[in-house]
């Protein structure tokens, strides 16, 4: 079960002018699941994306990439799930190019106004009967409704999920320049996790009004503060992708400069939710018993800050003392002290664990009791704070647990 993390609601999520969903059954994988998502756009929407690092990306990313670079107005997405097309070759580049222009020729478009993409089992051939089969269907349910509602955003968070238990999906409401705006997001994910980014697909609409040329800087910057802020099991997934786009329906006069007024009130709204649905994807970590931030403060630069945290938040050994409640507390200093800060002095570390003070001057606190320590890690979150007495600098992750089901449910996914 995730870890305090309830199942969206419908009427909690807001549908945004200029974005219809349609999702269908298209038996890519699974029979009878929602497997086919289309999003389609109203003329004048802007879009941007950030990818994966990883250098075996899948086809869908590499004719995203394209599409998007082109210049090309993007107004309609396309997500398949039970199938990667990721180590899939030529063959794989070509179906997804496939998917594009069926979509396109469906509704008058061009193949780059399309972007595809897919996730679920790496080196498989995409069935295209299948899914060719599915878009009318698709499209067909987008069609029933003038405008997306939060029924729908919830359906299309259903129809993107793999190993994931509860669907993933926020809204909120914002004023910029003077004029009130709505964002709706949704995510998927649980395992196969690590920043830039994660196994993740996550795809958030507002009605603001945002230049297109800052469309793909918006989506880093987004990322940058949630999805590449997790890590559940250290493997960048071939697929990762996410996607901001913004209808401009809301009345505003355009956002021009992300460093504006109206630019940083933008992303202080968005912010909240694109860390809402990372976290939930931390939350629904594949076996995650517990929900870890790992905040090191005291760095001389931010990198340092999340190169040590990143090595406490991967460490096998930190996240599986975790999930026994075992205080073995010296498996995080080790964490510390392997991250690669070559001038690093031992002797000025500081670590809380909850409201515990364990280590002091590099060592045990001399208060420090074991049991106090078992108590905090048994609690459902957990916050680690790791003090580098380096400078001023502080950063945060988020992490899980492994626990016993990470291994079974990885060991029969393809089953």
């Amino acid at each position: 079960m995730p870890v305090n993390l309830p199942p969206p609601v419908a009427s909690a999520l807001h549908g945004i002018a200029g974005v219809r969903i349609g999702v269908a059954q298209a038996g890519i994988r699974k029979a009878n699941r929602k497997d086919i998502t289309v999003f389609l756009l109203d003329e004048g929407s802007a879009v941007g994306a950030a990818f994966t690092q990883n250098r075996y990306a899948a086809a869908p990313v590499q004719v995203g990439r394209a599409h998007l670079s082109s210049g090309a107005a993007i107004r309609a997405l396309v997500v398949n799930t039970g199938n990667a097309n990721a180590g899939t070759g030529e063959a794989g580049l070509n179906d997804a190019c496939q998917t594009c222009l069926a979509l396109a020729r469906a509704l008058g478009l061009e193949h780059e106004q399309i972007l595809p993409f897919s996730t679920g089992v790496i080196m498989e051939p995409l069935p295209m009967d299948r899914l060719l089969a599915g878009l009318p269907r698709a499209l067909e349910d987008a069609a029933q409704s003038a405008a997306t509602s939060g029924a729908q955003w919830l359906s299309a968070a259903e129809g993107i999920m793999t190993t994931d238990t509860v669907p993933k999906a926020v809204s909120a409401t914002f004023v910029v320049g003077g004029a009130r705006c709505r964002a709706t997001g949704i995510a998927k994910g649980a395992g196969m996790i690590r920043p830039n980014m994660a196994t993740m697909l996550g795809f958030l609409a507002t009605d603001a009004s945002v230049a297109p040329a800052l469309m793909n800087a918006l989506a880093r910057r987004l990322a940058n503060a949630s999805f590449n802020r997790i890590t559940i099991d250290g493997d960048t997934s071939t697929n990762d992708s996410f996607v901001v786009v913004a209808t401009g329906q809301a009345g505003h006069s355009m956002i021009t400069d992300l460093d504006s007024e109206d630019g940083r009130a933008l992303l202080a709204s968005l912010r909240p939710v694109a860390q809402t649905l990372a976290h939930a994807i931390v939350r629904d970590g594949e076996g995650a018993t517990k929900f870890i931030a790992v905040q090191v403060a005291g760095g001389a630069t931010p990198a340092e800050c999340l190169q040590v945290a990143y090595a406490v938040a991967h460490s096998p050994l930190v996240k599986t003392a975790f999930f026994a409640s075992d205080p073995n507390l010296g498996r995080i200093l080790a964490a510390v002290g392997y991250a690669g800060i070559e001038d690093l002095d031992v002797s000025r570390i500081e670590l809380r664990l909850g409201d515990v003070h364990v280590v002091t001057k590099g060592g045990r606190h001399p208060d420090y009791r074991e049991e106090d320590g078992q108590r905090v890690m048994k609690e459902a979150e957990i916050l680690v704070q790791i003090d580098l007495g380096r400078g001023e600098a502080t950063e945060t992750v988020w992490t899980c647990d492994f626990s016993h089901d990470y291994v079974t449910i990885n060991a029969d996914y393809r089953s």
